[in-house]
C-alpha cells in the first residue's frame, strides 16, 4: 500500500498536469460512471492529500434539481488501498483497457491525463464529508499545520503496541509498514513497547524525523532512512540495497551491532527490529 509520500507526491503531480483546467471524467469500467458524469466538464481547482487520502476539488456548476453536489464544490476523494495506482501523462491518452475506474483529460494546449485503477475507494463528497473523513484522521507529518500532540495523547493512553499504534491511520495518518519500521529503529524504540511507556521527549523527536524522512520521500519519490555512515556504500545515490535500516532484512546483520533483524506480523502487516538497538 502506498504510504503518505507518495500520495502528497501525486497531489502535486495533478496539480501540475490539471488544476485550473477543465476536465473531461469518464469511467470505461463503469463502476464510477456516475460520480464521472457529475466531474465531467468541471475545472479542477486544487489538489490535496492527508495521509493516504487524496483530495481533487472541482468548481461548481449550474444546479440540477434533487442533485446538491452539481451546485456546489465536490470533491473527489481516492483510496488507493493495496491494488490502486495512477498512471498519467502529457498528449493524448492511451486507449483504454482493463479496469480503468476513472479517467481525466485535459484538452486544449498542453493535454494532459489521468487514470485510476483499483482504488479501495473513489468517491465524490460534500465539504461536510469531508470533514468527517479528516475528522477520524490522526495529524499527518507531512502537512505544514500538523500539530502532533493528538497523537502523543492517543499513544501514551494506550496499553497497545506503540508499533500497532503507528499503523493506525486514526493516531498518525500516513504511515506504512516501511515508516513504521524504520523510525522505531532510528529512535531505538522497541515495537513491542506499549505506548504508554513512550515518553513525550521520544515522540517529538521519533515525530520531527518523521517529518524530515517523509519529506524527503516526497521530493526523492521513494524511502530512503539509512545514515551515509551506514551504507555499504556511503557516498552517492543510495543503492536500493542500502535504504533501509531494518525494513526487509529479515536475517540480516543489523547495519549497526550485527544481530540479524527479527521478523513477526504486527498490526497485519510484517514489522522488522533489532533486538539488540532496540532493546
Amino acid at each position: 500500500m502506498p504510504e503518505g509520500h507518495s500520495i502528497h507526491r501525486l497531489a502535486r503531480r495533478h496539480a501540475t498536469l490539471l488544476a485550473g483546467r477543465t476536465v473531461s471524467a469518464s469511467s470505461p469500467q463503469g463502476r464510477f460512471a456516475g460520480g464521472a458524469a457529475r466531474l465531467d466538464g468541471r475545472r479542477l481547482l486544487e489538489t490535496d492529500a492527508w495521509g493516504k487520502h487524496l483530495f481533487h476539488r472541482y468548481a461548481s456548476r449550474d444546479t440540477v434539481a434533487g442533485d446538491p453536489l452539481l451546485d456546489a464544490e465536490p470533491w473527489l476523494h481516492v483510496h488507493l488501498g493495496l491494488f490502486g495506482r495512477w498512471r498519467d501523462g502529457h498528449g493524448d491518452p492511451p486507449d483504454p483497457r482493463g479496469a480503468l475506474r476513472l479517467r481525466l483529460v485535459a484538452g486544449g494546449p498542453g493535454p494532459a491525463w489521468a487514470d485510476l485503477r483499483g482504488p479501495t475507494a473513489c468517491e465524490l463528497m460534500a465539504d461536510a464529508e469531508r470533514d468527517l473523513l479528516l475528522a477520524r484522521l490522526g495529524p499527518d507529518p507531512l502537512r505544514p499545520d500538523a500539530d502532533p500532540s493528538p497523537a502523543l495523547a492517543r499513544i501514551t493512553r494506550s496499553r497497545r503496541a506503540v508499533g500497532a499504534l503507528l499503523m493506525d491511520q486514526s493516531v498518525v495518518a500516513g504511515i506504512g509498514n516501511v515508516y513504521r519500521a524504520e523510525v522505531l529503529y532510528r529512535h531505538g524504540v522497541d515495537p513491542h513497547r506499549p505506548g504508554r511507556d513512550l515518553d513525550v521527549v521520544e515522540w517529538a523527536a521519533m515525530w520531527d524525523d518523521l517529518v524530515v524522512l517523509m519529506g524527503a520521500g516526497v521530493r526523492a519519490g521513494r524511502i530512503v532512512t539509512t545514515e551515509p555512515d551506514d551504507r555499504a556504500r556511503p557516498h552517492g545515490r543510495p543503492r536500493r540495497a542500502d535504504a533501509h535500516y531494518v525494513y526487509g532484512r529479515a536475517g540480516l546483520p543489523c547495519r549497526r551491532c550485527g544481530t540479524p533483524v527479527h521478523r513477526e506480523e504486527m498490526a497485519a502487516r510484517t514489522v522488522y527490529w533489532c533486538a539488540v538497538c532496540q532493546a
